[in-house]
């Protein structure tokens, strides 16, 4: 594993641990819809570290899916509830940002901030089992 490899999976955990604060931040001052999209973000940015360990990486949302898919999900590298809560994340995120008088409820906001810490768990444990083993 390339020095380079770790210290952008580490950069892209960073980004992905900052953009969960702004989340609970965001939820807890009642902006549910902005909460949902950071903690998509984190979720993302967290996959994102993962993939920097195989040198892999996509421009597209879905690209990046498909390959954390692929790659960590089909493997049994990450079970497969990780892969789902990713998947639904980005489903809700797209439906927050782009569907006319879509409006996120606190359950919404709360649910997906849960399953991105969840998530952001798994890939550092799984980082630190990749790069320590």
């Amino acid at each position: 594993m390339s020095g380079n490899g770790i210290d952008l999976a580490r950069y892209r955990l960073q980004r992905a641990q900052d953009h969960l604060k702004s989340a609970e931040i965001l939820f807890y001052a009642g902006m549910y819809n902005d909460s949902l999209g950071r903690s998509y973000y984190a979720m993302f940015n967290a996959a994102r570290a993962l993939l920097a360990l195989k040198q892999l990486d996509s421009k597209k949302h879905s690209g990046v899916i498909s390959l954390f898919n692929q790659h960590f999900v089909k493997t049994n590298i990450v079970d497969r509830a990780t892969g789902k809560d990713f998947n639904k994340a980005r489903v809700r995120r797209e439906s927050s940002d782009y569907a006319d008088f879509y409006l996120v409820s606190k359950e919404e906001a709360q649910s997906q901030l849960e399953a991105a810490k969840r998530f952001l768990r798994t890939i550092k444990t799984t980082l630190e089992s990749m790069t320590l083993g």
